[in-house]
């Protein structure tokens, strides 16, 4: 048996890195094109084009794991069936369950290794991604959530940034306290704000104006401090999407919006996706093992290859048409996150299930 789980790994991983090869080409090349539409603007030249797509090559790689999987395990078993290798083991002896354990174990390193690659390289990367783009162009992210900028509660005080910067300081910040009753107390008007250390930020250019027995005392400095729980790694929102987020960074952010009693739907279902959707690596692997029974006139090894694909992007897409739903309707995130995840696995077992049989 560790004789057959050796060779089956070899030959998936080579698979798997042959449709990973395709794939990455295929979107590293859709990114250029895109990008050198926006080539020009600013500062932004090929040079930084080219930097910006290989940066985003790391997302694609976590993104597609799963199909990759999928569609590299169909190809290796199919092309094992074809050669009547597989048939040689189960005639041997081995059996469904040795199968199915052995996939498991080829599987596990992959799973791994797409946390880790999600976590420590993907958004690191996407997020470097576009701090670059955005300073080679000369712009900030301007918040769209209203048009008069992003608000934000911090405990007693409401926040309104007009936009951050690629460095995640932030521009044209408004800050207005209020006192245990929700009484107005201060409002505090900068033009830019650094983040220090310690939960404490300097601003820039103050005005302050504070209301104390109806009269409002405005006073003008160039540079004030200010402490808030508000964080670059919270900030960083703004400049990418949740899914492209690490798992840390949304438990933080999750973390900060249910302190101020906001809702965190769409970045639960993020953060929940991150720590499960490693674990559908081992779906796919389960659901390309019915495919190794080969037969020629249900299509072939090009035909089976398509099913994969088929299967592979209706797994991508339709996750993330359940995971938008989801957080419109207030379903519970771990269901939205792992929702595609559990129908692929009971069509894995009951396509193991009807390949036995028959």
């Amino acid at each position: 048996m560790r004789l057959l789980t050796g060779y089956l790994r070899r030959e998936i991983y080579a698979s798997i890195a042959l449709v990973f090869a395709a794939l990455i080409m295929l979107f590293a090349l859709l990114d250029l094109i895109n990008e050198l539409n926006m080539m020009g603007r600013g500062d932004y030249k090929l040079g930084h084009v080219m930097l910006f797509v290989m940066l985003t090559i790391p997302g694609h790689v976590y993104e597609l794991f799963p199909v990759a999987v999928l569609i590299g395990t169909i190809f290796a078993m199919v092309q094992m069936a074809a050669n009547s290798e597989l048939t040689v083991y189960r005639s041997s002896g081995v059996s469904l369950k040795q199968m199915i354990m052995a996939l498991l174990r080829i599987g596990l390193p992959l799973v791994i290794l797409c946390f880790l690659c999600g976590e420590f390289v993907a958004a690191p990367s996407e997020r470097l991604a576009q701090q670059i783009k955005l300073k080679a162009q000369n712009m900030q992210v301007t918040a769209k959530e209203f048009r008069s900028g992003v608000w934000v509660k911090d405990e007693r005080s409401f926040v309104n940034v007009k936009g951050v910067l690629p460095d995640t300081s932030l521009m044209g910040i408004n800050i207005y306290e209020f006192d245990d009753s929700y009484h107005l107390r201060s409002i505090i008007a900068a033009e830019h704000a650094s983040y220090l250390e310690g939960q404490r930020w300097q601003l820039e250019s103050v005005k302050q104006t504070r209301f104390e027995n109806r009269i409002a005392i405005v006073d003008n400095r160039p540079l004030a401090e200010w402490h808030s729980s508000l964080n670059p790694d919270i900030l960083s929102v703004l400049l990418v999407v949740p899914e492209q987020m690490s798992a840390w960074n949304l438990y933080q952010y999750t973390g900060h919006l249910r302190d101020n009693h906001q809702k965190t739907a769409r970045y639960e279902i993020a953060m929940w996706n991150k720590l499960v959707y490693p674990f559908a690596v081992l779906v796919m692997m389960l659901l390309a093992l019915p495919f190794s029974a080969y037969q020629r006139r249900e299509g072939g090894i090009s035909g089976k290859i398509f099913m994969g694909i088929v299967l592979g992007l209706s797994f991508h897409f339709v996750g993330r048409l359940f995971a938008n739903v989801g957080a419109l309707n207030d379903w519970s995130p771990l269901l939205s996150a792992t929702a595609m995840s559990w129908m692929f696995l009971a069509l894995a077992l009951w396509m193991l299930w009807r390949t036995e049989r028959r």
